[in-house]
């Protein structure tokens, strides 16, 4: 046996499934697994309607943020990544859960920008699959929200987190739900991000895809509005005021998702 294999072996052994999270009544959860504190923000109108219906919504966020610094150096600033940032982007996410009325934030804390270091580190991979089985085996969500396969952005920590929520649904993972929605990114939002980079090419799905629409009321984009600005360390007043707007035209009332998995039976590839 390799010595990382043991490795591996080891820490799935040491993380023990913590106990389940107490249902309510009937209470439903929604959990959204995301990598990191403000992927939530394209889809915050919906996640703060169903927390104002009484569903259990909670941010479940893959990475410390301690590197998030790409949007700030876009824009001219300087932000210094580490210890300091990750604290910052702790409380940030905080303050973006209390916005839209969800529980607290579930951190796992996996280094920011990394996820995919295989050669740094061949047991991350391995660690951070069996650390969100874990949390959704607890959570049960009744729905999932996450990244698709493009990562919205196209940012590798995304799109690895996706690729996760869907692979422990094919495997059978206790807990994890069919219903699992990706994030729909559309072009304006990234052109409002960073006027001056625009958008990755190839990333953006066809609208036609996200045939999910999750309507929601003027409180609940005005709880979104709230939640963006607790992102300090990643976007200016400005900045967030501006992709607000152009996220709000494109909303027109109801957030787009993309269904990871097909309804019904397909019974040939060409029709």
């Amino acid at each position: 046996m390799y010595p990382f294999t043991l490795t591996m072996v080891v820490a799935l052994l040491v993380l023990s499934p913590a106990p389940p999270v107490p249902q309510a009544g009937s209470a439903r959860t929604l959990v959204a697994v995301l990598a990191h504190a403000d992927d939530e923000s394209f889809a915050a109108p919906a996640l703060a309607r169903y927390a104002r219906e009484g569903v259990q919504v909670y941010l479940l966020l893959a990475t410390d943020g301690g590197q998030g610094t790409g949007m700030a150096a876009a824009r001219g600033e300087t932000v210094q990544a580490g210890q300091d940032l990750v604290r910052a982007r702790t409380e940030e996410a905080r303050c973006a859960a209390d916005a839209l009325g969800l529980k607290p934030p579930i951190l796992l804390s996996f280094p920011d920008g990394k996820l995919g270091d295989y050669i740094g580190d061949r047991t991350l991979i391995v660690r951070l699959t069996q650390s969100i089985a874990t949390e959704l085996q607890r959570l049960r969500p009744d729905a999932i929200v996450t990244w698709g396969p493009e990562g919205g952005t196209g940012h590798p920590d995304h799109r690895i987190i996706g690729d996760i929520v869907t692979q422990l649904r094919r495997t059978g993972a206790p807990g994890v739900p069919e219903r699992i929605f990706n994030i729909y990114l559309p072009v304006e939002a990234m052109r409002a991000m960073n006027p001056q980079r625009g958008e990755p090419p190839l990333t953006v799905a066809d609208v036609s895809y996200a045939t999910t629409r999750v309507a929601f009321k003027p409180e609940d984009l005005e709880a979104a509005a709230r939640s963006l600005t607790c992102h300090k360390s990643q976007i200016s007043d400005e900045v967030a005021q501006r992709v607000l707007a152009t996220a709000t035209k494109f909303w027109n009332g109801s957030v787009p998702f993309v269904p990871a998995f097909p309804t019904g039976p397909i019974t040939s590839f060409f029709r």
